[in-house]
Parts: C-alpha cells; sequence; structure tokens
C-alpha cells in the first residue's frame, strides 16, 4: 500500500511541479515580454456558472462575476496539472519515474489539447480552437507553447525528483 501511495504522490508531484513551471515562464514572459498570462478569473467564472447549468457562456467577460472565481480558477489550474501528472504515469507506468523521459509528457500534454480547443475554449465563449477571437492562430500558438512548456516542466520535476530521491 505504501508503494502505491507513493507512486501516486510522485505523480501528483510531477503535475503540480510542471504546472508550477508554467506558472513561472507564463510570469516571466508577462514582466519582461508583455505577454499576458492566463486570467484564471475568467476560467472560475467560467467553472463558477457550471452548478446553474451554464456549460458554456456567450461572452464570459460579461458573465456575473462568481464569489471566489479567481481562486476556483487557480485551484482549477493545479488540479488538472496533478490529473496530467497522474495520467501521465497511469500511460506510461511507473517505470517513466524511475527513468523519466521528455518524450512522454510531451505526446501527452500535446494530445491533451484537445480539452481547451474542444471543451474549455467554446466553453468560455471564444469558439472551437479559439475561432472567435481576434486572433486565433496566436491564441492556438499560446496554448500549444503553454502545454508544452508543461510538459517539460513535468520531465524536469520527475527527473528532480528522481535525483533526490
Amino acid at each position: 500500500m505504501t508503494e502505491a501511495i507513493d507512486i501516486i504522490v510522485a505523480a501528483v508531484l510531477v503535475g503540480i511541479g510542471g504546472t508550477a513551471i508554467l506558472d513561472l515562464i507564463s510570469f516571466l514572459m508577462e514582466r519582461f515580454f508583455g505577454v499576458p498570462a492566463t486570467d484564471w478569473r475568467m476560467v472560475g467564472r467560467w467553472l463558477g456558472h457550471m452548478p446553474k447549468g451554464q456549460f458554456v457562456q456567450r461572452d464570459l467577460k460579461r458573465a456575473m462575476p462568481v464569489p471566489g472565481e479567481h481562486a476556483l480558477g487557480w485551484v482549477f489550474h493545479y488540479l488538472i496539472g496533478a490529473g496530467y501528472g497522474l495520467l501521465l504515469v497511469a500511460i506510461w507506468g511507473t517505470g517513466w519515474l524511475e527513468s523519466p523521459r521528455i518524450v512522454p509528457p510531451m505526446i501527452l500534454v500535446l494530445g491533451l489539447l484537445v480539452l481547451p480547443y474542444f471543451v474549455m475554449m467554446p466553453g468560455m465563449g471564444i469558439g472551437i480552437a479559439a475561432s472567435r477571437t481576434p486572433k486565433p492562430n496566436v491564441a492556438r500558438l499560446k496554448s500549444v507553447l503553454g502545454h508544452s512548456i508543461f510538459g517539460c516542466g513535468m520531465f524536469l520535476t520527475a527527473w528532480l525528483l528522481e535525483a533526490i530521491a
């Protein structure tokens, strides 16, 4: 039982570490290059309307604010990261944790672009793959880059965990 818990904890840490690295890079890109980071408040607003049966917003910025939406968005962001870490280990096995390689997390995160493109973006009112934004290709590229940084972050976190184990 302890070994199973250790594996789950390591997988969750890989996902959280990847998320933290993504957030650090996003912060630096916004601070030094003016590239806007994701507004997790809007994600929280989108989620906050779901219990009322509103899964798709026409214009999320005009939707009624939800109490605690900023915190809700950030918590969701890290829960998704932890879930991706668990999924990575579930697919590639515990051997990946013992000998991390970059390809598995990159395959996972790029394959899972279907979620923001076909669930989150349409649900938040910006269309399939950001088709209703002023610059859809920029939004798509930003998602690809963000997911790629996250995948690299999961690899680096796993490598670090293995190095200190």
